[in-house]
């Protein structure tokens, strides 16, 4: 039990809204991305330094461990707890470009792929490029001393590093880039500088352990401290700072990192080399670490089979020998004189070697990305196809280079030994650093004594044997930390565990990582994988879903969603009463997830969490018969949609602004979400469409056009400076590019199927979309003309699993696109504009695309950052308006230059202006604005298209 004192300080400390006790929220952020699960007594999601250094001073008074967690991407158990874990919130997002982008300055919330972003304009990019960059925060990759595919050695952020502010477990803070704090640090802690320059001169002057030290981080190595830092700098100050990178918050914690940048190359080429064997492969790997290549990834056969069944793989994966193995090779240059030189010398230089099968060197995004697919599809294949109940370990070693051979070998006979036939071996083989990946499970002794021999073995050979690294860049954690003094041997060890009881004295710091008295801590707290779905049942729990969840930082994200639900399905199994639990997750699970299952698409092995929510809901959807009635007469319902915002606007006119809002915020609070609130951002009706029949002598190409029931029913805001609805803009567009526009029969009734879907209308839903596909399909002649639908979740709706190949069915970026570009000429206007890319738009593949035609159309685009579902989610604006605002919370800034943005969503937009401030419409507006039909242009149906075809089968020009 944390002390009592402890907790009324932290009362006093921390706002209500940020302190979690209760089981849903603790067992949610119980887990990470590894095998362990520890249960913390007390969350607290921090947003300032002053708050970790108050936290750290009561924690080290209290002698109450604590835990910092980032993203919670690590893969070895180091962002648990059982104690206090802290969180990082959102205020732990800034950054600054120094020198041209030379170096940034990031604070530990920040992305890494956010750091890339905002240093692409200047051509560089920071060091580290983990596989996680897309999730991980900043914090976490330099406690981990993360690296990658391209960083090797050199690059990662021990190397790179510039500068470092801190918080000691004291609670002193350290900025090594401010000569006030550094003055006031060598006074107030003369001490602690003079036993680290100390332990510094020691070890320096102990030449077997210096050389040791050297010889070890020729390698990748993030087994224990970076005591590299004792041998590679004088100053204390440096020495700190370089500890402080790996320590995984055991030494303290990182509040800010300036790194020296590294540069961006824009021009990239891949090949993908099959050699007949292992030792052939390996043999060219010191070949090309003497060659100007960014990365050298091996695949060994097993890894190659796991993926040869994928769609979209060549024929020829499944065709290589047993014993093949593939080195992916790609090469970086400024200029593309320079990578075409490159890649000559690089062909040069392994030209006498057996080659079973060769892709050539391409710089065609197509090419690369499908080699390169082939890499990353090897991890969630192992995931995709494991056993339910079993968790994938990925485990990350180091050989010398010039026993890589042997050491891939020796390891793949260790897995026939365990019996691990499913394990596949990938890595970074320009630095001798392998992953492999097997699939355990631990709900078995017998399974578990196999798991620990096999980690005895693992442990003899890589460390022992061959002198290498037990881990090369997922960090010590708590499953290697056992094994530290095996690797390093008695000496250093020690020398750690001085290092660790200076800087943290009373043993706070995150416990039993990097550095443990248990030599069995690695063999318990495993986390449990028990069946709770089919739909979510292959996740491995990874945490890259979460920041492109709306709910993410409000109740659950789409990880903890999974891991609630597998709580609630195993006690239940057991006999556990769940009531208050699923009572909980009714709220954080179901309620606020905005299901548009963005999800899926940074889901290694494609999970859709929505799908699992929408599943649930369907459970409790227990109005079959109005829902059969509203699909039987939805006219009439889009006709009751029109009245209540007729009514609605009507009420806000008699009651005003301030009175109105408040009423309906009430309403809506009191009827759980039932009654919609109204805000200034509500549309107005729009009147039933009377639509024209064709005309038969019209010889202009048609278009079939659907307008989604939304459109149908919502008109621009009171105050907007566009009152020409959506319908008339699309009609008026269209007919601008020489379009004749027609309708399907019954449009009014018409429906996609979506608003019974979102509620668990299962049958009804897809009753109401086979009707529209239907109608489309007449209205098309057959599939003859292609069919534009106003609202992009529309179109994903009507498209996904779509049997029916003749109908061609467009959201707006597509149609502009492929059907309007050729035939408008465009004069951009200067006025930024601000884009949402929605979620069906992501799915539908059509985000660039829809980025190109913004800048077609303006001179000044504004893509906020990380805002990438805005969480209105169809009615979940008015229905449940906290998650719209949630996920919208950092808009208003971002736009604040902007007069205008643009969406393909109509209720999109809604809460898009709401919490922006300015007036967002339909890409069509700004099309239609800045456009003009071309005098004569030649269709692109008149072009003689003459496909020049890929290795993958994948055309790459059209002449």
């Amino acid at each position: 039990m944390l002390p009592a004192t402890f907790i009324t300080a932290v009362e006093r400390l921390i706002p209500r809204d940020r302190r979690f006790d209760d089981p849903l929220s603790t067992l949610a952020f119980g887990t990470d991305a590894s095998f362990y699960r520890l249960i913390p007594q007390l969350v607290l999601r921090v947003e300032s330094e002053h708050e970790v250094v108050a936290l750290l001073k009561l924690a080290n008074a209290e002698r109450v461990p604590v835990t910092f967690r980032a993203a919670g991407t690590s893969l070895s158990g180091q962002a648990i707890s059982d104690s206090v874990l802290i969180v990082l919130g959102d205020h732990w997002n800034d950054r600054d470009i120094r020198g041209n982008g030379q170096q940034i300055r990031l604070q530990p919330g920040v992305i890494g792929a956010q750091a890339n972003a905002a240093l692409a304009p200047f051509k560089r990019k920071i060091g580290p490029d983990p596989a996680s960059i897309n999730a991980a925060r900043i914090g976490g990759i330099v406690a981990n001393n993360s690296s990658g595919m391209c960083c090797g050695t050199a690059q990662n952020t021990y190397h790179t590093l510039a500068g470092l502010r801190l918080v000691l477990a004291d609670g002193t803070v350290l900025d090594s880039e401010s000569p006030s704090s550094v003055a006031a640090f060598r006074a107030s802690h003369s001490e602690l500088l003079e036993q680290l320059a100390k332990l510094g001169r020691q070890t320096r002057g102990n030449l077997p352990l210096a050389g040791k030290i050297r010889h070890k981080y020729r390698l990748k190595n993030t087994t224990g401290f970076s005591i590299n830092a004792l041998i590679d700098f004088e100053d204390p100050l440096d020495i700190l700072n370089h500890l402080m990178v790996g320590s995984e918050g055991t030494l303290g914690f990182i509040s800010a990192v300036t790194y020296d940048t590294v540069p961006d190359h824009p021009h990239k080429a891949s090949a993908l080399i099959v050699f007949p064997d292992v030792g052939t492969c390996c043999k060219a790997v010191p070949v090309l670490k003497q060659q100007p290549v960014a990365a050298v990834e091996l695949l060994d056969r097993r890894s190659l089979r796991s993926v040869e069944n994928m769609a979209g793989m060549p024929q020829w994966v499944r065709e290589l020998s047993a014993g093949a193995c593939a080195l992916l090779i790609e090469s970086r240059a400024p200029t593309e004189a320079l990578l075409q030189e490159q890649l000559a010398q690089v062909m040069a230089a392994i030209a006498h070697f057996p080659v079973e099968k060769q892709v050539d060197f391409s710089d065609d995004p197509v090419v690369y990305n499908q080699l390169w697919r082939i890499r990353k599809d090897t991890f969630p294949a192992v995931g995709a196809v494991r056993q339910t109940g079993t968790t994938v370990i990925i485990e990350d070693v180091t050989f010398p280079v010039e026993q890589l051979a042997e050491g891939v070998n020796r390891l793949i006979q260790l897995f026939d030994k365990h019996g691990y036939d499913e394990a596949i071996i990938f890595g970074h083989a320009l630095e001798g650093n392998l992953h492999f990946v097997f699939t355990q499970g631990f709900d078995d002794p017998l399974q578990v004594a196999r798991y620990e021999a096999f980690m005895g073995d693992v442990t003899q050979l890589v460390a022992v044997e061959y002198g290498g690294a037990l881990k090369a860049e997922h960090g010590t954690g708590r499953n290697m930390a056992p094994f530290v003094e095996l690797e390093w041997g008695t000496e250093a060890y020690q020398l750690m565990w001085q290092i660790k009881r200076l800087l943290d004295p009373r043993g706070i710091l995150n416990p039993d990582v990097v550095l443990s008295e248990d030599p069995r801590i690695h063999l318990k707290n495993f986390k449990p994988m028990p069946a709770a779905d089919v739909i979510v049942d292959k996740c491995i729990e990874c945490g890259f879903c979460e920041p492109v969840c709306p709910a993410n930082g409000l109740t659950l994200t789409p990880r903890q969603r999974i891991v609630i639900w597998r709580d609630i399905q195993a006690r239940k199994r057991a006999g556990i009463d769940t009531a208050e639990l699923e009572r909980a997750y009714q709220r954080h699970g179901l309620d606020t997830c905005a299901a548009t299952g963005l999800c899926a698409q940074r889901c290694p092995v494609g999970i859709n969490t929505g799908d699992l929510v929408r599943k649930l809901r369907g459970t409790q959807a227990h109005s079959p018969r109005a829902a059969n009635w509203l699909a039987e007469h939805f006219a009439s319902a889009v006709q009751g949609a029109r009245f209540t915002l007729y009514a609605a606007n009507t009420a806000h006119r008699m009651l005003g602004t301030p009175l109105f809002a408040r009423t309906t915020a009430t309403l809506t609070k009191l009827s759980q979400g039932k009654l919609p609130q109204w805000t200034p951002a509500m549309p107005q009706p729009v009147q039933r469409l009377q639509l024209p029949e064709p005309a038969t002598s019209d010889e202009r190409p048609r278009v079939v056009y659907l307008a989604a029931c939304v459109s149908r029913v919502m008109g621009p805001t009171a105050s907007d400076q566009e009152q020409q609805p959506l319908f008339d803009k699309t009609c008026a567009l269209l007919e601008k590019a020489g379009y004749q526009v027609v309708f399907p029969d019954n449009l009014n009734a018409l429906c996609c199927g979506q608003p019974f879907a979102s509620k668990g209308y299962a049958e009804q839903a897809e009753y109401k979309r086979q009707e529209t596909l239907n109608a489309l399909l007449k209205a098309s002649r057959g599939g003859l003309d292609p069919i534009y639908c106003d609202t992009s979740p529309c179109t994903l709706r009507l498209m996904q699993d779509l049997a029916d190949e003749r109908l061609e069915i467009h959201d707006p970026v597509r149609f502009i696109r492929t059907y309007l570009l050729d035939r408008l000429e465009f004069e951009p206007q200067d006025a930024p504009i601000a884009v949402h890319v929605t979620c069906s738009t992501q799915h539908l593949g059509e985000a660039q695309a829809l980025i190109d035609i913004a800048r077609r159309c303006s001179r000044q685009v504004v893509i906020p950052e990380g805002i990438h579902c805005c969480g209105f989610a169809g009615d979940k604006g008015f229905t449940t308006p906290e998650l719209n605002s949630h996920a919208l919370r950092s808009l208003k800034e971002a736009v604040q230059y902007c007069d205008e943005g643009i969406s393909t969503s109509r209720t999109c937009e809604i809460g898009l202006s709401q919490h922006s401030g300015i007036d967002y419409h339909g890409l069509v507006y700004l099309v239609d604005r800045v456009s003009r039909r071309k005098p004569a242009f030649r269709p692109a149906s008149a072009q003689t298209c003459v496909p020049i075809m890929g290795p993958f089968g994948h055309p790459l020009t059209c002449v």
